[in-house]
């Protein structure tokens, strides 16, 4: 489906949504790695100082004065009152005894933790030092608590700056898009007259070849030209309608009641001289009264005749085309039915992308796409439904204009066979 203005800036708010997050990821981690590192280098500089300090008490503090938050333990030494609960720890002393190798242990208990050293001094003293690092798990405490505040203010600031980001690096987009959206709409105002002389030149041609009887070969070449050009003249119809439905919200087309049921049978009486050449049967069938919806009329009747016009391309002669209408639940119900080549079920949503041509059923163009994008700027829906070989039916459901009651419906057909 061809992209309208609210595709569009819904396209620029996700580009500028996915910049803002990426730039957020990114100075996020690279706060939190920043952070890890410092944390992670200053806990393991702080830790191999603690036990330098330990081990130098160990083996030369005064046993009687030891550093702040060492306590030390020997033998005729008694320790201070406010020493922490559970030290000396007999095991150690017992093990250094026997190995009369120093023994290093970290205790956690009462809250903190201790690193305790047990060895034997020089002089033959059997010490054990402990070490009380509450201050220091404060320390770190306080270090994490500023990290996460400043990785809060450094999510808050990558937000900010990814949206600033995220702006300036998708206005160039947008001012592209506003851009292409201004050619297309200039460039079709400008080619539309040209080329309606031309077709309606090329027709006056062939319809003078036709009196004057030229060579075939000429006759036919004259009527390519006729087709190429009205089919050029149809293409610059679809940009320009395109481009209508795609104006600003400010100033939209006005909408009115339009008759579906009458447009349809204007639409099909238009076709009357295809439908015949082709050897094809038309059939409009619908309730005696009309079928009102709030629209524009042209693109609504733009996408009528497309839907009419991918039937007739469709359906070999002798085929059938049924237009059917009818109010289902609120709702106006419009089927274009054909008997022709049909198309395989696993193409019915692409065949409403621009262009698309998929497998032998040679759908394809800028038509469906638009008839899509007419139909949902109504406030409706479009379905197809097919088989190879076993037809087609597409089916457009849009809002019923809500005005005074309609009478009940009664099916009533109309015939027109060319």
């Amino acid at each position: 489906m061809r992209p309208s203005v609210a595709a569009e800036r819904a396209a620029v708010r996700r580009a500028r949504l996915r910049i803002a997050v990426f730039t957020s990821i990114v100075i996020t981690l690279l706060v939190v790695v920043v952070g890890g590192v410092a944390g992670t280098v200053m806990t393991h500089a702080q830790q191999k100082q603690v036990w330098r300090e330990l081990r130098y008490d160990a083996a030369r503090g005064r046993l009687s004065s030891p550093s702040g938050c060492t306590w030390l333990y020997a033998p005729g030494v008694t320790p201070l009152t406010y020493a922490p609960e559970g030290f000396p720890l007999s095991e150690d002393l017992a093990q250094v005894r026997s190995t009369r190798e120093p023994v290093e242990r970290t205790v956690r208990r009462n809250g903190t933790i201790y690193l305790v050293r047990t060895q034997y001094r020089g002089d033959g003293t059997l010490v054990q030092a402990v070490f009380d690092m509450r201050f220091q798990l404060a320390d770190r405490r306080h270090l994490w608590f500023a990290l996460g505040v400043a990785e809060v203010v450094g999510l808050c600031a990558a937000a900010a700056a990814g949206v600033f980001l995220g702006r300036l690096a998708v206005s160039p987009l947008a001012e592209a898009l506003a851009r292409q959206r201004r050619f297309v709409t200039d460039a079709s105002h400008e080619l539309r007259s040209p080329v309606t002389q031309v077709y309606t030149r090329a027709q006056l041609l062939s319809r003078q070849a036709a009196a004057q009887d030229l060579p075939a070969k000429h006759r036919e070449g004259l009527s390519r030209l006729v087709g190429s050009a009205g089919r050029l003249g149809e293409v610059l119809d679809d940009l320009l309608l395109s481009a209508s439905l795609a104006a600003s919200p400010a100033s939209p087309p006005e909408r009115r009641p339009v008759d579906l049921l009458a447009l349809a049978r204007s639409v099909v009486a238009e076709e009357a001289d295809r439908t015949r050449d082709a050897g094809l049967t038309v059939v409009v069938t619908g309730p005696p009264a009309g079928l009102l919806v709030d629209g524009i009329e042209s693109a609504l009747r733009r996408a009528v005749g497309e839907l009419l016009s991918n039937a007739i391309r469709h359906t070999p002669a002798g085929g059938r085309i049924e237009v059917a209408l009818a109010r289902v639940q609120g709702t106006v119900e419009l089927t274009v039915t054909d008997t022709g080549s049909g198309f395989d079920a696993a193409e019915a949503e692409r065949l409403f992308e621009r262009f698309h041509k998929g497998g032998a059923s040679g759908r394809y163009g800028l038509g469906l796409a638009l008839l899509r994008e007419v139909i949902t700027h109504h406030g409706g829906t479009v379905t197809a439904h097919g088989r190879p070989g076993q037809g087609a039916r597409f089916t457009v459901r849009l809002p019923e204009h809500r005005g005074p009651a309609a009478p009940a419906p009664a099916r009533r057909v109309r015939e027109v066979r060319t």
